[in-house]
């Protein structure tokens, strides 16, 4: 009895998972499928498509900068995610490991920030990019961005910097290392799971982004990819080119897949840093 009731628990917990995971990636395949079609074959439910065609790819490249899209946006989410991580770790390594007066305080305005919906900020910041003459420039979104990842990935990564052993710090401190040379020689290499969980994170915010995408940006040429997927027109407002719509979405989510399979081992490591001690 004992047994069947086990089996019946696993059964339940398997049907449970798969029912997760075609929730999560039907979408997603169905945007594949769609990708390879055209016409009125769009809107006939196929699991696989009879005639697969390649045209809204072509197309997507042909009618529009694209390539230059998928640049625009590599340069600016990962302009934004370099730096962040550079300004992170430097403040990070400083909250967690030293006294510093009104830590708490500091800690606890970068969260209220990062709590700001971005329309709140939309028009001071457009003011501030105007004034530094950086509207309709990557370098402004990369600017922009950081209001998105910089707070983020300071919080995240001071509660990592607080659970690293504070006995090889010291040791380096014997050794005659500085604090950026303890920073760089020892705290680095062992928090690198982290700061690749924090780095794809963040990255994913940014290529994501698309409100100061679309209000920093004027020009084909210096939009990121989400603003022009949303600008794909048709030949009427009521026709909107569904396929090329999916395969543009299928295009700009491969890259966060590849890194994500890429640095999987380390987003764990990161992940799970600090659960156990011993």
């Amino acid at each position: 009895m004992k047994r069947l009731s086990r089996s019946v628990r696993r059964a339940g917990f398997y049907l449970l998972l798969a029912a997760i995971v075609f929730y999560a990636l039907f979408p997603f395949y169905w945007a594949i499928v769609s990708s390879f079609k055209t016409g009125s074959a769009l809107f006939e439910v196929e699991f696989l498509p009879r005639r697969p065609e390649l045209e809204n790819y072509v197309m997507l490249f042909v009618e529009q900068p694209f390539a230059r899209n998928i640049l625009n946006s590599v340069i600016v989410a990962g302009g934004a995610t370099a730096i962040s991580l550079v300004l992170a770790t430097l403040s990070a390594f400083a909250l967690a490991r030293y006294s510093l007066r009104g830590e708490r305080a500091v800690l606890f305005g970068i969260l209220i920030v990062s709590m700001f919906p971005q329309i709140a900020v939309l028009a001071g910041l457009f003011e501030l990019i105007r004034a530094l003459g950086l509207y309709n420039a990557l370098t402004g979104l990369i600017l922009s961005y950081l209001l998105l990842t910089l707070p983020f990935t300071v919080w995240v990564l001071t509660a990592f910097m607080r659970d690293f052993p504070r006995e090889l710090e010291e040791a380096a401190i014997v050794d005659g290392a500085g604090p950026l040379r303890t920073l760089i020689d020892i705290v680095v290499p062992i928090v690198a799971p982290a700061l690749a969980a924090t780095g794809l994170l963040a990255f994913i915010v940014a290529w994501n982004e698309f409100l100061f995408a679309l209000t920093f940006t004027l020009t084909e040429e210096q939009r990121t990819v989400p603003v022009a997927i949303a600008l794909i027109t048709g030949a009427t407002a009521y026709e909107l080119p569904w396929g090329r719509i999916m395969a543009a979405s299928v295009i700009v989510t491969v890259p966060l897949i590849i890194l994500v399979l890429i640095l999987q081992r380390r987003i764990v490591s990161g992940l799970t840093a600090g659960a156990l001690k011993g």
